[in-house]
């Protein structure tokens, strides 16, 4: 398979990525997309004609980003809902009220370098239930409303820092080994490529297509657990300790939401499935000379570790 390129790159904008595209007709659900690049993503697809539903946990922020939206783009046809990845009972009811086809679903929603370890209800470590088991169980509740859309796109937000870990499926909850707040969000975004993959196959003959990607590094909400040395060591903070609303090598959230649009709206990838991107373009598999940051690890597109995590997951989840 020759990788996939376009004309777009790491400063295009969501708006550029989709300018000519028309999505009158179609539906999508935009995870977390009351702020940041959700909520850009979820701009975008309404201006091209698209009626999306932002699946948010505060309501509230929900229908202030909805006003905006339509606001910013004259479209009337912005939705709200309540999920919480952590809760399955809002998993299960926001996928049991989708009955009409679902062309886009971008599992865009997350959290990032929780400092201490904390689990679920089920004792799940929260960032791999978030990331991973809360989109995959919404996922998998939305296969019907998916494949009455005849090509429906999934599109996964993953990120770089999925090279700094596998998934270790001999302790996924680091109920052994010690947590490490980096780690475990690695190894959780490792995952939802890996759920990219295994659906890429597993999904193809219902005519959906999944792939997954890193946005880039932006100043959003994702932010919000990073202690001012972090913030600093990232270089999120000017020399006074004060963040930047766009850090030097940073892209702005327009930007930073250019390639999930790309995904889940462009023909310029029309059939692509099963791959990981970045910058607009499809990201190329590092080595062990890579630089940490961009790039796509082997482990994070091996077709066998995604069934045996596809096993694992849907063991968890007391799913078929």
């Amino acid at each position: 398979m020759s990788r996939v390129t376009t004309p777009f790159d790491a400063r295009s904008t969501a708006a550029e990525v989709i300018a000519g595209t028309d999505l009158t007709g179609k539906n999508a659900v935009v995870t977390g997309g009351a702020s940041g690049i959700g909520r850009e993503t979820a701009r975008a697809l309404a201006s091209a004609g698209a009626r999306v539903t932002l699946a948010v946990r505060d309501t509230d922020a929900g229908e202030r980003a909805a006003a905006d939206i339509r606001a910013t783009t004259g479209r009337g046809a912005v939705d709200v809902a309540r999920l919480d990845l952590a809760d399955r009972s809002t998993v299960g009811a926001f996928a049991a009220a989708r009955t009409e086809p679902l062309h886009i679903l971008v599992n865009n929603a997350g959290v990032m370098a929780l400092p201490e370890r904390t689990t679920t209800p089920e004792g799940w470590e929260t960032q791999f239930a978030t990331n991973h088991l809360g989109h995959v169980a919404l996922t998998l509740g939305l296969h019907d409303a998916l494949t009455a859309a005849q090509g429906a796109r999934i599109v996964v937000v993953s990120s770089s820092a999925h090279l700094i870990s596998p998934v270790v499926l001999d302790d996924i909850h680091f109920v052994s080994r010690p947590y490490e707040a980096w780690s475990a969000y690695g190894q959780s975004k490792t995952a939802t490529v890996l759920f990219a993959v295994a659906l890429a196959k597993k999904w193809a003959a219902d005519g959906i297509t999944a792939n997954a990607l890193h946005p880039g590094g932006i100043m959003t909400n994702l932010q919000r657990h990073l202690d001012d040395a972090q913030l600093r060591y990232v270089g999120a903070t000017d020399e006074q300790g004060r963040r930047l609303e766009v850090p030097p090598g940073w892209k702005t959230a327009e930007q930073g939401a250019a390639t999930s649009v790309l995904l889940a709206a462009s023909p310029l990838v029309q059939g692509v499935t099963g791959r990981y991107f970045e910058d607009a373009n499809e990201a190329v598999v590092v080595t062990e000379e890579g630089d940490g940051r961009s790039g796509v690890a082997p482990y994070a597109l091996d077709p066998e570790a995604a069934d045996l995590l596809w096993a694992e997951t849907t063991r968890l989840l007391g799913v078929a």
